[in-house]
């Protein structure tokens, strides 16, 4: 499946349901950014609970469960990246990008997880990663899903400072989401599980604007 990556105008309605604002130094503070991930996490894990309340109950092996498990993973990585750039970065788009990133991906998870406890269901599964989707030999490597980083990106992501900081941390997670974006594209094409479509597709546009914010923001940094 062809994911598109090009810069351009990202989507206005997109923007403003899922992208992240860059306007103004908006640096949240350690400490609110933790109470506002378990926040996430707790209307997360609720409105996963009503929304599955709804729907079928896909099986342990099914597509829907092991894209659910996988994108959990995915987007942990996510998380981590932006809470390193949030962080460190000095640069106020920075700072806010990562922000968003990290409070609407951890509040996917916690969705995603909700619906997995409802369905009675494992977090984590017994499968290797990417067995839910056909055609996906060769998709692992060295036991990463597709667009994550690896372990020295991830350490020279934390060592890194000033203007390096900022363009690691744009270049790993404009890789980052084209490999979330496939993702969430096979599953679409899968399901016919309205509240996994539902994120699915929220997860394509969303990481589609920010890969469009992404593209002007390192052309900006890099001076190009």
């Amino acid at each position: 499946m062809t994911v598109s990556t090009d810069p351009g105008p990202a989507d206005q309605d997109t923007a403003a349901a899922d992208g992240p604002t860059p306007t103004g130094a908006r640096r949240f503070g350690a400490g609110w950014i933790a109470l506002a991930l378990v926040l996430g996490l707790l209307l997360g894990g609720a409105a996963g609970f009503l929304g599955a309340r709804t729907i079928g109950t896909p099986g342990e092996e099914s597509a829907e469960a092991g894209f659910l498990r996988d994108m959990s993973t995915h987007h942990a990585q996510a998380v981590e990246m932006s809470m390193i750039a949030h962080a460190n970065s000095t640069n106020p788009q920075i700072v806010t990008l990562a922000g968003d990133i990290a409070l609407t991906q951890h509040g996917q998870i916690a969705t995603m997880q909700a619906w997995l406890r409802d369905w009675k269901l494992s977090l984590t599964g017994t499968g290797e990663p990417m067995a839910w989707m056909p055609g996906s030999e060769g998709s692992i490597r060295n036991g990463l899903m597709p667009g994550m980083a690896t372990p020295e990106q991830l350490a020279a992501l934390r060592k890194a400072t000033g203007k390096d900081l900022d363009i690691q941390f744009l270049t790993l997670m404009r890789q980052h989401h084209v490999g979330g974006i496939h993702m969430a594209q096979e599953i679409l094409d899968m399901s016919d599980n309205k509240d996994v479509r539902w994120i699915a597709d929220s997860m394509v546009r969303g990481q589609q604007g920010e890969i469009n914010l992404i593209d002007s923001m390192l052309k900006q940094i890099q001076g190009g």
